[in-house]
């Protein structure tokens, strides 16, 4: 099956990992359809493009359901530490991971392909470049320095 290109800021990172912002409900299913177990979204479910009851939407498709509400404003590194732990628990299973733009998400696997998979900073930056270049606190929580105190730009930035 071909890859969902309607789902908002849809990326594949490889053949076990992959992106994007909200999938409505429909959307869902197509990802199940993609050999999808696992749904691992970093959005709040206070946001108004959330759905209504993602857990049980997913849950109802026959896949895993992992919430771990990242609050845009103030990421930590506690957030990060349970995403890595969930990506951990999964394994090699098929794994979709979303927020709401996927900003959140290209960030944090940004740094998890450094720090955990061990790829190259310029292979591991490319998902994220195509969305957004991090600025402020999260361009400390990805360890880019360079862009502390710079605002946050790219393509997608609003």
């Amino acid at each position: 099956m071909k890859d969902p290109q309607d789902i908002r800021s849809w990326r594949r990172l490889d053949n076990r990992i992959t992106t994007s912002g909200q999938p409505t409900e429909g959307q869902l299913g197509a990802l199940r359809d993609l050999g999808v177990g696992h749904v691992i979204n970093l959005g709040l479910h206070s946001h108004e493009d959330a759905l209504a009851d993602e857990a049980a939407s997913v849950s109802a498709l026959g896949m895993r359901y992992i919430h771990i509400p990242v609050d845009f404003q103030e990421p930590t590194e506690a957030d990060y530490a349970q995403f890595c732990d969930a990506m951990a628990a999964i394994g090699d299973d098929l794994v979709h991971v979303h927020c709401i733009m996927n900003m959140r998400v290209s960030a944090f696997l940004y740094r998890y392909q450094r720090e955990v998979l061990g790829r190259d900073d310029a292979s591991s930056r490319a998902l994220m470049d195509t969305l957004w270049q991090p600025g402020g606190i999260w361009a400390r929580l990805i360890g880019d320095d360079a862009r502390a105190e710079a605002r946050h730009g790219g393509p997608k930035v609003p």
